[in-house]
């Protein structure tokens, strides 16, 4: 049964990391997995794995064989933008069970490489899994698992899943190292939560990891890619615009250094010397952080920042625009 191999697969994986985790310096400094450990990461998966694996799908084009994940019930599709290779391409979709339909390809980020696609209406909801709007959680060292159909689709097969660490976080990107192959690109991500935290990205064979598109390009253009649009510079495109720069004070505090002018933080109230104490109830720590998690947010969302000003703290709320191509978070 495909359950059964799948659980199979896993432990394979796990017990067949240490070889390779030994010869990279970063993973020997941390600590060892237990016995313990691993059986808990196989129970999750067990049990998350028949909740997202329906919403996988493989994708054929003309250039060969990819993946893509389902995420809304109307059959919005997240692909890596290198998959379509451009806006209103029509590609061949495989579900998990053999059914074939089509998807046409919408927008696209050129920069990051994510791309947006959509199932043909079939009259009924699609299977779907949620995505993470949580892009600062994603941090190294969280396990995570990657579903694609590496070779192509392959019913007796099925999906294939594989289990690692998340290595590294940038803007744009995460940096995994589950092991991935041809096929695999445009496929999810997951926490253990079963939300998408990335699409496949670039995948180097025989390395030792793998780049993912993190959702932040999604959710930082997310109408503009609705509406077909290429995005080839930062800045094109919804969201994450808040209008602030940022520095870490003498007492490790995240203070806020300058506010551009029109910015919809200076609209709001927030000046230089404020203190940013948290985003929507998340502690802020760092710079990386608090750029993240705005980053992460699309044109029109909503904002709430606790400040601490000259002592005294402080709530306010924060519309966010459109972010101009020249300037910061």
């Amino acid at each position: 049964m495909r359950t059964s191999f799948h659980l199979l697969l896993l432990v394979v994986l796990l017990s067949g990391r240490t070889n390779a985790a030994e010869q990279r310096q970063s993973l020997d400094k941390s600590p060892k997995t237990d016995i313990a450990e691993l059986l808990k990461i196989q129970k999750d998966v067990q049990k998350l794995l028949p909740k997202v694996r329906p919403a996988l799908v493989a994708i054929q084009t003309g250039g060969g064989t990819a993946s893509g994940v389902i995420i809304s019930a109307d059959g919005l599709l997240l692909t890596a933008a290198h998959v379509p290779n451009g806006p209103g391409k029509e590609m061949r979709i495989v579900l998990e069970d053999g059914t074939i339909t089509t998807a046409k390809s919408l927008g696209l980020d050129e920069k990051t490489d994510a791309a947006l696609a959509q199932l043909k209406d079939r009259g009924k909801p699609w299977p779907f899994v949620n995505l993470s709007r949580e892009v600062a959680k994603a941090l190294p060292g969280e396990w995570c698992f990657a579903l694609g159909h590496p070779g192509g689709y392959d019913k007796s097969r099925g999906p294939v899943l594989r289990v690692g660490k998340i290595i590294k976080q940038t803007a744009n990107s995460l940096h995994t190292d589950c092991v991935l192959m041809g096929g695999d690109s445009g496929g999810p991500l997951f926490n253990f939560n079963g939300e998408v935290i990335g699409i496949h990205s670039q995948i180097w064979e025989g390395r030792d990891q793998n780049v993912h598109v993190s959702m932040a390009p999604f959710l930082r253009s997310w109408e503009a890619m609705q509406k077909s649009q290429v995005i080839k510079t930062w800045g094109i495109g919804a969201g994450g615009y808040l209008g602030v720069a940022t520095v870490m004070n003498d007492s490790l505090d995240l203070e806020v250094a300058d506010v551009i002018e029109g910015s919809p933080a200076l609209k709001a109230g927030i000046r230089a010397g404020d203190v940013v104490l948290s985003v929507n109830g998340e502690a802020m720590t760092d710079q990386q952080q608090f750029s993240a998690t705005v980053r992460a947010r699309a044109a029109g969302d909503t904002l709430k920042l606790k400040l601490r000003t000259q002592g005294k703290e402080r709530d306010v709320s924060v519309k966010l625009a459109q972010k101009p191509q020249e300037e910061g978070q």
